[in-house]
């Protein structure tokens, strides 16, 4: 099943639902911080790096699930 994350940070979550058989197509993180680690681990999952609050929903891809973390630990941090 394909899947989107929000919020995905370096993808723990994502790990956990890569195990249990989904397949994470789309992925949105703000925290430049982290982009390199998620990149490294899900090389086929694309990557959106702007503000959630600028991603217009025309942009997100058709997924039979949403997963996230919100509030992410950077934005808990802040």
């Amino acid at each position: 099943m394909k899947i989107i994350s929000l919020f995905t940070g370096a993808g723990g979550l994502d790990l956990g639902f890569h195990k249990a058989g989904f397949e994470t197509i789309w992925a949105n993180e703000y925290d430049s911080t982290i982009w390199e680690t998620f990149e490294h681990n899900f090389p086929h999952t694309h990557l959106d790096k702007r503000s959630i609050v600028n991603v217009p929903t025309s942009d997100v891809p058709e997924c039979m699930g949403i997963i996230g973390g919100p509030p992410c630990q950077s934005w808990s941090e802040a």
